[in-house]
């Protein structure tokens, strides 16, 4: 299956703008192999059936794969996952390395635009973890994140925000702040929450490259396996052709 990456979007430019309307309602059967890794036949593969479901996962280096093969970034792995329980899924690789909210609202019209007249089922919201390294007020990345859940709230797009959690080191308030507030715009656009999406491997530094901070091949499959019941959760049902 083809896959477009925010690079792609953006060098491309016109280009994906006309291929990001198409879309492949015709029934295809996930890939499987004639023996299990385990030796025993392998398993009928469940059919990918139904219309397309175009999911943009936006976010920062934790989702454009930083230090990883790009087969293996989180949208990439959550695709593969999705397609494997029979949904056709097309996520779009929407993240861009170092970006803060700001950075993401500047860009967010234009990610919307590139789809053209085929809004996508789900738009994941992962950004805030660069606002919090930095410094940055939470009450900052709070109006940014709020002003784009505004702006996907209007255009009727629905939203799966995935939360961040601040360490102790940076001080009780700030804390408190940054994260409360992924719970309390949620809460208030209607959106879906994870409230840490990275709560199944932030206590394994194996599964963290050397920099500990970005998760390793391994830690990605552990977060897809972790997540894509909210994920799932998070898309509407298919609308009839």
């Amino acid at each position: 299956m083809h896959k477009r990456s925010w690079s792609k979007i953006a060098v491309l430019g016109a280009a994906l703008l006309a291929l990001a309307g198409c879309g492949d309602s015709a029934e295809e059967a996930a890939p499987q192999g004639e023996i299990a890794a385990d030796g025993k036949p392998a398993l009928p593969a469940i059919p990918v059936m139904g219309p397309e479901r175009r999911i943009i996962a936006f976010g920062d280096s934790l989702f454009a794969g930083y230090g990883v093969d790009p087969r293996d970034a989180y949208p990439e792995k959550l695709e593969n996952a999705l397609r494997a329980k029979g949904i056709n899924a097309d996520v779009i690789n929407a993240g861009v390395s170092g970006d803060t909210t700001a950075a993401g609202l500047n860009r967010l019209e234009f990610t919307l635009a590139a789809q053209k007249d085929t809004p996508p089922a789900l738009f994941i919201l992962e950004l805030g973890g660069n606002d919090m390294l930095r410094g940055l007020p939470p009450e900052e990345a709070r109006a940014n994140l709020e002003k784009m859940l505004t702006i996907l709230k209007a255009q009727k797009v629905p939203v799966l925000l995935m939360g961040m959690r601040a360490p102790p080191n940076y001080g009780p308030d700030y804390q408190a702040a940054f994260d409360a507030m992924y719970r309390d715009l949620a809460k208030q656009y209607g959106a879906s929450l994870i409230p840490f999406w990275l709560e199944d491997i932030y206590q394994d530094p194996s599964l963290f490259q050397a920099d500990k901070i970005h998760p390793t091949a391994q830690g990605i499959e552990r977060l897809v396996a972790s997540t894509i019941g909210e994920v799932e959760g998070a898309l509407p049902p298919a609308k009839a052709p």
